[in-house]
């Protein structure tokens, strides 16, 4: 069942359909929270964020895209959670899927690899809120410009300088930390 399906079953009081949604997007929901900052928190925050979307579907445009509108409500609660913090949060990045494979038997290389890893997360940790965002949604959710935009509540004008700036400031941190 495509998510059009699964929506008009949901808002017809199929319960079975509302939950094809959201194991089809758990795991991306779980991701975006736990890198835009809700760490440990982050099965509450998609847990509340599914039960506004449920909660929302009636108001849901039908001509748009389920994924990003449901990643602006994990973005939204994910905010939220940071706000009432009071504090920065501290992300927690599963990139392992992402990073090329060092062969076992090279210890060298594979310490090389993740003292990388360790930089570029610490780097993208300490970039300022909206470029840290913008950076995530595009190059560790692989979303578009447009669902970046539609997930981060901007102008796709905006995701694409915040990138930018953001990607200019890692290049600057990781090369001198490489240096």
């Amino acid at each position: 069942m495509d998510d059009d399906e699964a929506i008009a079953r949901s808002l017809a009081g199929d319960l079975s359909a509302y939950e094809t949604l959201v194991a089809r997007y758990s795991a991306l929901a779980h991701r975006t929270a736990a890198m835009l900052g809700a760490g440990d928190e982050a099965e509450d925050v998609v847990q509340e964020a599914f039960v506004k979307a449920y909660r929302h579907l009636a108001s849901f445009r039908r001509d748009s895209p389920f994924r990003p509108w449901l990643l602006r409500i994990v973005a939204n609660e994910t905010h939220n959670l940071t706000r009432s913090r009071g504090r920065r949060s501290e992300l927690a990045v599963r990139i392992g899927a992402q990073t090329p494979v060092t062969a076992p038997d090279d210890p060298e290389g594979t310490a090389v690899a993740s003292d990388r890893r360790a930089r570029l997360l610490a780097a993208v940790r300490n970039l300022p809120d909206r470029e840290r965002d913008a950076v995530v949604c595009r190059y560790f959710l692989q979303l578009s410009e447009a669902e970046t935009a539609q997930v981060l509540d901007c102008p796709v004008g905006s995701v694409k300088s915040r990138t930018h700036r953001g990607l200019a400031r890692l290049r600057e941190e990781v090369g001198r930390d490489l240096a």
